[in-house]
């Protein structure tokens, strides 16, 4: 008896599960977009540098995998391409019979590939600080009183919207 307690919990909040559902989104906030303006600049920095460092990983990761098995394949038989040489080759040059990572080299090639995520989100991190800097101090730079005159290429407008100030396009 004890071993259908468990199942049928599983089964009773399943079947309740469509008589307690929320909406993901109402119909008024589906319309509106996500405002970042009310998060301090450093919030908006730190959450740059995440989306940064954690989407470059999967291809730090490929690329220390590739050159470590080169380097693997280079110190156990100076990269032979016979079938039996190859068994230390990277992923597309890979024979039957492969030879696997150890689990020292396994966990190096997952440090050396977070390290260099984090380096390349911290050079991002830096490049984008400086451009600011550099942009406040242009614009701290201007006269005040200055007119600032922002330009649009013709082609942004709305398909469809009048251009001219007349109302009417000319042929």
């Amino acid at each position: 008896m004890m071993k259908y307690i468990f199942p049928s919990v599983i089964f009773f909040f399943l079947l309740l599960a469509p008589v307690i559902q929320a909406p993901a989104q109402s119909s008024s906030a589906s319309s509106q977009t996500f405002n970042m303006t009310g998060f301090p600049q450093w919030a908006k920095d730190m959450r740059r540098w995440d989306i940064i460092a954690f989407g470059s990983f999967p291809f730090t990761m490929f690329a220390v995998t590739f050159f470590s098995d080169l380097a693997r394949w280079n110190n156990a038989n100076s990269m032979d391409f016979s079938s039996g040489g190859r068994r230390y080759a990277p992923w597309p040059f890979k024979s039957a019979g492969a030879i696997d990572m150890s689990k020292e080299e396994y966990e190096r090639t997952i440090l050396i590939a977070a390290g260099l995520s984090v380096s390349i989100a911290i050079a991002d991190l830096i490049i984008v600080k400086i451009r600011d800097r550099k942009e406040r101090r242009r614009i701290e730079g201007v006269p005040s009183g200055s007119v600032i005159i922002n330009r649009e290429p013709l082609e942004s407008s709305k398909e469809g919207s009048e251009i001219f100030s007349g109302g009417q396009a000319s042929e």
